[in-house]
């Protein structure tokens, strides 16, 4: 790995760093408990689309571990982690195998649903209760509306971005 595309690397897991702080920030008005407008999954999509797999699950690890050393949040780890992993390995596979028939807001879409299933499916699994599935219905739909406008940002940030990244790397 060269030391530009290093530098590019690290400055998308710090943006991904910013923005997760900023939005764990930012009240939402509505009354459904872990909503979130999933502003860093821009982060994760662009750098898949740039750079490739390896690199956005290197982008996810670094700023899941990093976000929670610094707001002290070491077990959100447990949720964190299999969720922006599973959910990026989904976005690639959708991406790689299915982009003739998926824009990037499909493929954001795709990956918005496979986090909430997937924080889901962990949550119930360490509380060892099935019932909490019943609140993926609100949160795919959730999702969907946030993966649309994650997949919206992500189409017009990746056009603007590779001008730039023609010139340095």
């Amino acid at each position: 790995m060269n030391i530009k595309k290093l530098i590019f690397l690290s400055l998308l897991v710090s943006i991904g760093l910013t923005l997760s702080i900023i939005e764990n920030m930012i009240p939402l008005p509505i009354p459904v408990p872990g909503v979130k407008l999933g502003l860093v999954n821009m982060v994760f999509l662009i750098t898949l689309v740039l750079f490739g797999f390896k690199e956005a699950l290197i982008v996810v690890l670094l700023r899941s571990i990093t976000l929670a050393v610094a707001i002290g949040n070491v077990s959100g780890l447990m949720y964190s982690i299999p969720s922006s992993v599973i959910s990026t390995t989904v976005m690639a596979i959708v991406y790689k195998n299915f982009s003739n028939y998926f824009s990037l807001i499909g493929v954001s879409l795709f990956g918005a649903v496979t986090y909430n299933i997937t924080q889901i499916g962990v949550a119930s699994f360490i509380m060892q209760n099935i019932k909490i599935f019943s609140y993926l219905p609100i949160m795919s739909l959730m999702s969907i509306f946030t993966g649309y406008f994650v997949g919206l940002g992500s189409k017009f940030s990746i056009d603007n971005i590779k001008v730039t990244l023609k010139k340095y790397l």
